[in-house]
């Protein structure tokens, strides 16, 4: 098959052919990749950010990237039930036990023996991924792979950020949601979808921020180092019950916390900065921070609910598998709004 191969840390990715997946396993299942989403995370791979923690885990360059992923069954191994050849499926990201205590719990993202491919297996760049029985999910009949691939993880993620948050976010609360991006635009329609506070969000980009009125936004803010103050305006100078920051850098992670009121809560979704706040300050108002993984598989199913009823719908841009590095140098530079698809 052919698949996209990191060789060289800051090197473009080769097209190449590798051997197909092969089922080896009773609950292994082969997918036919119909997209695969272009996550930031792959930028930080691509970067050499995973390398030690790749290492340890016994995956070394060439690999494919790629674990946002949806297509079709190709293959299964002799104990699967749940799907059949042909099937219309997405992928959770993880390849999960089901024995250990997190599994049996519900928790499946911190199973105790997950495999993750295209971090710490073969991935989605590929026109054909290796995954397993409990990581995939039926498509509705009224979604396609590339309406739905990039949620896998980044709508996920957002999804069950937004899922935690819910018990604070009561009718006359306010929430910011910082980034109107690739996570943030699933994240206001999620937060739309499932409460009924006031949105307001905060981009530097006045293209995203207009995008962000037809997803569900209330309000938009423009970062110009003024936004804290237009939000305290907004909020009768007392800041706002949540943020959920979706960039967690340049500056984002700083500054958001300026937005809170007492006993206010921020999540941290996006990652790349640190957080530096005196615990006096944490003491004296009582605010919250929360970090935030990958949701659960049964956060896929319902974000799936979502996206099958219309209320989650994907701002992306495809690309053939073969311009994998064109789609990556326009995530670098700002060029992609959404997400970005792979179609093999």
């Amino acid at each position: 098959m052919k698949a996209a191969q990191l060789h060289e840390f800051h090197r473009p990715l080769q097209i190449e052919d590798v051997p197909d997946p092969q089922v080896s396993a009773p609950f292994d299942v082969i997918v036919r990749v119909g997209a695969a989403g272009l996550c930031r995370t792959d930028l930080h791979i691509w970067e050499g950010q995973f390398d030690d923690a790749q290492k340890e885990s016994g995956l070394a360059l060439p690999y494919s990237p790629g674990h946002e992923n949806a297509g079709w069954v190709e293959a299964v191994g002799e104990a699967v039930t749940n799907v059949r050849v042909g099937d219309k499926v997405i992928l959770h990201p993880l390849i999960t036990c089901g024995l250990c205590r997190a599994c049996r719990d519900g928790d499946d993202v911190h199973c105790d023996k997950n495999v993750f491919p295209g971090l710490f297996a073969p991935g989605g760049f590929a026109e054909m991924i290796k995954t397993g029985a409990r990581s995939v999910i039926k498509l509705d009949d009224s979604l396609e792979p590339t309406d739905v691939a990039p949620l896998a993880d980044a709508g996920l993620t957002a999804y069950h950020a937004i899922k935690k948050a819910l018990p604070l976010l009561h009718p006359g609360s306010t929430c910011v949601v910082i980034g109107a991006g690739g996570l943030g635009h699933i994240g206001i329609q999620c937060l739309r979808a499932m409460s009924a506070t006031t949105i307001v969000v905060l981009d530097s980009n006045a293209d995203a921020l207009a995008l962000a009125q037809g997803w569900g936004a209330d309000h938009t803010v423009l970062v110009d180092g003024n936004q804290v103050e237009q939000v305290k305006v907004l909020t009768g100078g007392q800041g706002v019950h949540v943020v959920l920051d979706f960039v967690g850098e340049g500056g984002a992670q700083e500054w958001g916390v300026d937005l809170l009121r007492n006993k206010g809560f921020f999540f941290v979704i996006g990652y790349g900065g640190v957080l530096a706040v005196p615990t006096m300050r944490m003491i004296l108002t009582e605010i919250s921070f929360i970090g935030n993984l990958v949701g659960s598989y049964n956060d896929l199913v319902e974000l799936m609910a979502l996206a099958a009823a219309g209320r989650v719908v994907l701002h992306s841009t495809t690309y053939p598998l073969a311009d994998v590095n064109t789609a990556m140098d326009d995530l670098i530079a700002g060029r992609l709004h959404g997400r970005g698809i792979l179609v093999p």
